[in-house]
């Protein structure tokens, strides 16, 4: 099971590669780089709740996992 801490790393990893993307295509339409970088922080803090919230969710699914893996033993 994966700690709330590490749920959080890879929420927040994730979100500084995908601001540069979306800070790059708001530039790219906008030409304003004001513009373009309001947009990729209120879209990346908006984004990492809700991974965080979807990756948290998804501990509480069997579905997909192996037999050891739905009845939370080690590896």
């Amino acid at each position: 099971m994966e700690t709330h801490t590490r749920s959080l790393a890879k929420a927040l990893s994730w979100r500084v590669f995908a601001l540069a993307i979306t800070t790059g295509v708001s530039f790219a339409l906008s030409q304003s780089v004001a513009v373009a970088v309001s947009i990729g922080v209120v879209d990346s803090a908006i984004k990492i709740g809700a991974y965080y919230a979807h990756e948290r969710a998804w501990m509480g699914i069997r579905f997909g996992l192996k037999p050891s893996e739905a009845d939370g033993d080690a590896a």
